[in-house]
């Protein structure tokens, strides 16, 4: 194989992660790989979006290792945005949440992988090979609690939406976003994240203007609702 065709076969790999050292653990795993070669790094969806959008397709990445907990934009609000602008690129999420409502949330997003922090370097890299492949990627526990929860009814998710998520309702037909909902409420911004989430899922909508829509609608928002 010659020099030339050893670079074309290559897996291009772009990270988004915030915490400088562990992005400095994954560039020593990748550049330690002779199939594999780092494209770029980021600590913000926000840059690495702006990157995406502006090479060429045939340089975007072929995996995108993605944290979850990043500043500003969210990696499970950035998984559509990174689909959209690189839509050959497969995504693994590489993060320290095991929390069920994420791993959903991503895989439903249509990510290729899920693997926990905790994973060993090992681990990570024959997991980009395997997506790279065509095929997908899991941790174990995630693996497991996604076929538990195929064996099991789904949880109810149209009853009535909490006080909570009535508040958080009213301030997206406000135009709040979810940062500034955060603020306002004087709660963290993840468990906004988790409140909207639910409020999605109890209406059945995909965004907040559908979700503004069918509160409305319901007459959960307006004088039957909320007042305001």
């Amino acid at each position: 194989m010659t020099a030339e065709t050893a670079r074309t076969t290559e897996i291009k790999i772009m990270v988004i992660e915030d915490n400088q050292a562990y992005r400095d653990v994954l560039t020593l795993a990748v550049s330690d790989q002779d199939d594999m070669v780092l494209t770029g790094q980021f600590g913000t969806t926000e840059i690495a979006l702006r990157t995406l959008e502006a090479i060429p397709s045939t340089d975007q990445p072929d995996i995108l290792l993605l944290d979850l907990r990043l500043p500003g934009m969210n990696g499970l609000d950035a998984i559509p945005l990174i689909h959209a602008a690189a839509p050959m690129t497969r995504i693994i999420v590489l993060s320290q949440s095991d929390d069920p409502q994420s791993i959903v949330r991503a895989i439903t997003a249509g990510v290729s992988g899920y693997l926990l922090k905790e994973a060993s370097l090992q681990q990570i890299t024959d997991g980009i090979r395997s997506v790279a492949a065509g095929g997908a990627s899991l941790d174990q526990n995630v693996a497991r609690f996604i076929l538990d929860t195929m064996r099991q009814p789904a949880p109810a998710t149209s009853g009535p939406l909490t006080d909570r998520e009535r508040e958080i309702l009213e301030l997206l037909a406000e135009g709040l976003l979810k940062k500034e909902i955060a603020a306002h409420l004087g709660i963290g911004y993840s468990t906004v994240d988790t409140h909207v989430s639910h409020i999605y899922s109890k209406l059945h909508v995909p965004n907040a203007p559908a979700a503004v829509s069918e509160g409305y609608r319901r007459g959960i928002l307006g004088p039957s609702g909320l007042s305001g």
